[in-house]
């Protein structure tokens, strides 16, 4: 959907003086939600949204020393570096493509697409969506090319790859792959503590071909939102990822380079199954199934409030199909209101 409102352009620049975290390390979720809340027809709600959200909003860190492209992998991974980044990409973008700017970066960041628990993919995904959608094709929107700096100047600064994996027995399908993921044995503790505990993968994902690429990466972010319907209350937060972070990944796909699709695949599993094995629970739990259309659906995820919920109901109505809508609505029950 465009946006012929102009509130999505206004949301951005208003968020562009904050920083992508608060607390040392929580992630700035504000412009992912206001570029779903505008895509699903909620444009009208989105300055009450950011209202409420506005205490959660803090200052971006102070700049420490400018990144070079040629000194580029000394700051990778840096977060004392963010506006460094962030300032990087913003000078790059005015002086070439976004695509260019992306297809060069989207290699070097993907490694880390697990970092900052894949706020920043996500990020990306939404930017990118957005500069997609716009009636001028390749757009020139000051407000959106800033966001795509600010996503990947986040990504470049949090940075960093996951542990050595093991293979384990090829998996037959997306759903079964995420089944067949082992938990982590120390399920306590935050997101950095439990991916460092991953030591193997089921073996799925290869692709011959782009084309069989996408379309494995679009399997994979619709098995992840199904699953979320029966085990999403394992912990409703965070395994939303295990879904928005992948569909970040395919969101992108059309704006690169079809030889980057299969390695954006591979990424795109390590990151679903790091999350799913991060947070997993022990059963599988009941779910309805809902009458809801999927406008009817996201209205409930706007009017209920909650980033996460909002980012993931997102995500299902891409997926659409009834047990799609039914993980969207178990997410509203899960997680807490913003708006009550």
């Amino acid at each position: 959907m465009t946006d012929t409102t102009g509130t999505l352009d206004e949301a951005l620049e208003r968020l562009h003086a904050s920083g992508p975290e608060r607390d040392g390390r929580l992630t700035n979720h504000a412009p992912m939600a206001v570029e779903a809340l505008v895509r699903h027809g909620q444009a009208a709600a989105v300055h009450r949204w950011l209202d409420h959200y506005a205490d959660k909003l803090e200052e971006p860190p102070p700049p420490y020393a400018p990144v070079t492209a040629d000194g580029w992998r000394e700051a990778l991974g840096d977060p004392a570096r963010i506006t460094d980044w962030t300032r990087f990409f913003a000078r790059e973008l005015a002086e070439h493509p976004w695509r260019a700017v992306l297809a060069e970066w989207w290699p070097r960041l993907l490694p880390g697409i697990a970092a900052g628990a894949t706020h920043p993919v996500i990020r990306t995904g939404h930017a990118v969506r957005t500069l997609l959608a716009s009636p001028e094709g390749d757009a020139d929107s000051g407000p959106r090319l800033a966001e795509l700096a600010h996503a990947l100047g986040y990504w470049a600064a949090r940075h960093q790859p996951l542990p050595p994996l093991a293979p384990l027995a090829a998996a037959p399908s997306a759903a079964a792959a995420l089944d067949a993921v082992p938990p982590v044995p120390e399920q306590d503790g935050g997101i950095r503590h439990r991916l460092a505990q991953l030591t193997a993968f089921p073996v799925w994902g290869d692709a011959p071909d782009p084309d069989t690429a996408r379309a494995r990466l679009t399997e994979l972010v619709a098995a992840a939102t199904h699953r979320y319907a029966t085990h999403g209350h394992g912990e409703p937060t965070m395994l939303v990822h295990a879904a928005t972070a992948p569909n970040a990944v395919l969101r992108a796909l059309p704006a690169l380079p079809r030889a980057l699709w299969a390695p954006s695949l591979s990424a795109a599993w390590a990151a679903s199954a790091a999350v799913t094995a991060a947070y997993t629970p022990v059963e599988a739990a009941p779910y309805e199934a809902t009458s809801l259309t999927p406008e009817e659906v996201f209205a409930r995820a706007a009017a209920h409030g909650d980033d996460h919920t909002i980012k993931f109901t997102d995500t299902a109505l891409d997926v659409g199909g009834p047990l799609a809508l039914a993980a969207a609505v178990r997410s509203v029950e899960l997680n807490a209101p913003v708006f009550r």
